[in-house]
């Protein structure tokens, strides 16, 4: 969730710089500002926080007996 937060920031980032605005608020919503709060939204997601896939293992995970194992 983290991941897709960052890749929206990123974008609205991506089209204000390529728009050349700033929404009347040069500190708020600045080109720099945004990427900061991408790259932290992205090591967050990195770090582990928030909710990402759970589990030790990957695919998938079966209780009982497995389907199409006879």
């Amino acid at each position: 969730m983290l991941a897709i937060l960052a890749a929206i920031v990123f974008g609205f980032a991506l089209l204000l710089d390529f728009m050349n605005t700033d929404l009347g608020a040069p500190d708020l919503f600045s080109t720099s500002t945004l990427m900061l709060i991408g790259f932290l939204l992205l090591s967050l997601y990195l770090a582990g926080v928030g909710s990402g896939p759970r589990g030790g293992g990957g695919g998938r995970w079966y209780r009982g007996r497995r389907p199409g194992r006879g």
